[in-house]
């Protein structure tokens, strides 16, 4: 029988969920890495065993952790030592060094800003090679790692598309999104918070921006402006990968040409506001979203959890609540903590900011929390494994 492997990552930790495939009965461990926050982990499509993780602390940096054995152990990809009060992380693993001349940025206040490099919010092994993996960095940067994160090299003409434009929001100004597409390895796209979305066509060697029909009315006076959108997550059914669907700072969109021109698919959502979207495993007009109040209130409308799902690719949304609390629920689900695994049927996980990780085995009909009382997740990601 197949089986799900969860990871976590909290303000707090990485914990690992396991089950079978009839995701009933749940084994958990962790914390690895306990007190730190952990951004993201994400295995190997090629080799599931593979795990990459992005560690990081506000005091030592950034360190990045691979795991050879599905989560069992974990090293350094360089082997170095995990720095402990005594010294700052020094391997190469750990060395994000913008390439060229370094440039700026627009601050928060409208001048100009050195780009620095912060932390790494999301990592995405490649589709075709266990030893390449994509970093993508605060300050907005992506970085690629051809030795399975030995060594990081930043692919710096996405810094190029407009790049001196780019201004910080609420979050920071991160590469949080990373998509392949499955039938050409050289098409990757990517968001970046209070950014936009950007799209590559030759392997990262040019990169344009894709946000034509993307309305900012509260940010950007200039409807036609190029780059500045706060865009939240894209998502993607590996079938159809130029059909985008985008959770933006307001507005639920999609673009069926990789991007090209979108359009508004709200409809009926309760509100438009959210972080978190993903397509169904074996239904790509299926899509789930989380809505919550708004950019200052960040907990679901009415105190109600309810994830909503369309079946439609947006504008027709129905909630689904059964097993999700209804009362006095003042949580949120970040952008990286919405997974789908490939089981029939289709598996559906989101964790919280308080801590509760849930599972709906069938689609998103029912809900049940598979671990309560972690840190608050950060992000969470699915391994279908045979």
């Amino acid at each position: 029988m197949s089986s799900v492997r969860v990871l976590v990552g909290t303000k707090k930790g990485a914990f690992i969920l396991t089950a079978d495939g009839k995701r009933e009965n749940w084994s958990v461990t962790g914390p690895h890495f306990a007190g730190w926050e952990m951004y993201h982990l994400k295995g190997s499509p090629v080799d599931p065993n593979r795990i990459f993780a992005s560690q990081t602390s506000g005091w030592f940096g950034q360190i990045i952790q691979r795991s050879d054995d599905g989560g069992k152990t974990w090293t350094t990809p360089g082997g170095e030592p995990t720095p402990d009060p005594s010294g700052m992380p020094t391997g190469q693993s750990n060395n994000f060094t913008y390439a060229g001349n370094v440039g700026t940025h627009k601050w928060y206040d409208g001048t100009q800003h050195p780009w620095e490099f912060k932390r790494v919010w999301h990592l995405e092994p490649s589709l075709n090679d266990p030893d390449i993996v994509f970093a993508g960095a605060e300050d907005a940067a992506i970085f690629k790692s051809l030795n399975g994160g030995k060594t990081w090299q930043e692919m710096p003409s996405l810094r190029q598309a407009k790049g001196d434009l780019w201004q910080p929001g609420a979050g920071g100004m991160a590469v949080h999104t990373i998509i392949q597409d499955p039938k050409n390895l050289d098409r990757i796209y990517i968001a970046i918070s209070a950014a936009g979305a950007f799209r590559t066509d030759d392997g990262g060697k040019t990169w344009k921006p894709i946000n034509k029909g993307l309305k900012s009315q509260y940010e950007l006076p200039d409807p036609d402006a190029e780059v500045g959108h706060c865009v939240h997550r894209i998502a993607i059914h590996p079938s159809r990968p130029d059909v985008l669907f985008m959770q933006k700072h307001w507005d639920v969109m999609r673009s069926d040409n990789a991007g090209e021109l979108w359009h508004e698919v709200s409809g009926n959502l309760p509100s438009d506001f959210g972080f978190p979207i993903d397509v169904h495993a074996h239904e790509p007009e299926t899509i789930y979203v989380v809505p919550i109040k708004s950019d200052s209130e960040h907990y679901p409308p009415e105190g109600k959890l309810r994830v909503y799902r369309s079946r439609t690719g947006g504008n027709e949304w129905e909630a689904l609540t059964n097993g999700l609390p209804q009362k006095d629920c003042y949580v949120n689900v970040l952008r990286d903590a919405m997974a789908v695994d490939s089981l029939d049927s289709c598996g559906i996980y989101f964790g919280t900011t308080g801590g509760q990780v849930y599972c709906s085995p069938d689609g998103g009909d029912t809900w049940r929390a598979i671990v309560r009382d972690l840190p608050a997740v950060l992000s969470v990601e699915v391994q279908t494994l045979p």
